[in-house]
């Protein structure tokens, strides 16, 4: 894939084209692009659903239910302000025991004329940290988050406040940013520091070798401090107040044979994470010093082998519980070493409708048995969308 088209890809999905940073505005630049995104499931254990033990969780940790299920249905916004601006919004309805909630997920506005390859996004939006947390769930390429995501950073981390970063001109793609954020999601909690208790920077490199391969690296850390954040000890809700500190490298690396995608394609994708946490644990009027550290990482791979846009996929997901995991009175020793395998197949008749089958094995790590999970979904478009990132 050219460098440029790589590009082009990049700030085609943050909402920027070249025509638009040079000030050419289309006549229906200004008409808002809406879609609506449809996510269905239909999952079954061999036994009882996993769940994230080891580490302070919090989030949207439950997992998928067993059964007919929906997932995030996004109705999403987006459209040129003016020549200088770009907007963005999405709205995410999720079903909760016969209860629709409808959450605000992402919306900002973003600067498309700033010189010198700088850009600007202010509002609600998923930090730019890592490789999988800016995607929208039904863009993943597996059913369900990561385990590492799901541990430390509750699938997705989106908080609000302001993003600066940085395009090179260079051959190379060299990308810098940094954010400054409220602090209320988790990890975070309690918008600290006079609504200021997290921030963020990043660096990423990439570029192509020939026209079939192209390869992104990156590197991420995510700072945030807590106020009473309410997360969960096996089963028994406590308190956190503290400063955590996540840490993530990234890579990717794609091949298509002359840069054509449609055919066939093949992608890695791998990252490792750490966080730490210090601070108080609290539950009831009981209280301890909490200093912990935890790592986990995922790889896998998907091979389109067939057109149109059939494909296959296997990946390995694993966390690592601290064993000094301080237990409260009356909890006990909790956590292991959980590790998952999963392998999906999944069938695109277009760039608006999948269909996906995946079986997973998942191992709680402390010698009760695994965990066999299939789960069916569908994912369908309706309306207009952005390209998806590299």
């Amino acid at each position: 894939m050219p460098r440029s088209a790589y590009v082009l890809i990049l700030l085609c999905a943050t909402g920027t084209s070249a025509a638009v940073a040079q000030g050419a505005v289309g006549s229906t630049a200004f008409n808002p692009a809406i879609s609506l995104i449809l996510d269905g499931k239909y999952t079954s254990y061999s036994g009882l659903a996993p769940e994230l033990t080891g580490v302070l969780a919090g989030g949207e940790t439950e997992g998928i239910a067993e059964g007919f299920s929906l997932g995030e249905s996004e109705i999403a916004a987006s459209a040129n302000v003016d020549d200088k601006f770009f907007g963005f919004v999405t709205l995410a309805a999720e079903l909760d025991e016969d209860e629709t909630a409808l959450n605000l997920e992402e919306a900002w506005i973003q600067t498309l004329a700033l010189p010198g390859g700088l850009g600007v996004k202010a509002g609600k939006f998923f930090s730019d940290i890592g490789y999988q947390n800016v995607r929208h769930p039904h863009t993943w390429d597996f059913v369900d988050a990561p385990l590492p995501y799901a541990a430390f950073l509750g699938g997705n981390y989106a908080d609000t406040g302001v993003q600066l970063r940085w395009l090179a001109p260079t051959i190379l793609f060299i990308e810098l940013g940094g954010e400054l954020l409220r602090g209320e999601a988790f990890p975070a909690a309690g918008a600290s520091s006079n609504g200021a208790g997290a921030s963020s920077v990043f660096a990423r490199i990439g570029g192509d070798l020939g026209v079939d391969h192209s390869w992104r690296f990156g590197l991420s850390l995510l700072r945030t401090e807590s106020v009473a954040r309410q997360s969960m000890l096996g089963t028994t809700s406590v308190l956190f107040d503290g400063d955590t500190d996540v840490g993530i490298v990234d890579f990717v690396w794609k091949w298509a044979r002359n840069g054509n995608t449609r055919d066939q394609n093949f992608t890695i994708v791998a990252e490792y994470l750490t966080r730490s946490e210090q601070g108080r644990l609290s539950e009831g009027a009981v209280s301890l010093d909490y200093d912990e550290s935890h790592s986990g990482y995922y790889v896998y791979g998907t091979y389109q082998f067939r057109p149109p846009r059939w494909r296959v996929g296997l990946r390995f997901d694993a966390y690592e519980a601290d064993a000094r995991l301080a237990a409260l009175p009356g909890i006990g020793p909790v956590g292991a070493d959980p590790d998952r395998v999963s392998a999906m197949v999944d069938f695109s008749n277009s760039e608006f409708s999948r269909l996906r089958l995946q079986l997973s094995d998942y191992d709680p790590g402390d010698g009760s048995g695994s965990t066999t999970a299939v789960s069916l979904q569908y994912i369908m478009s309706l309306g207009s969308h952005g390209a998806h990132l590299f």
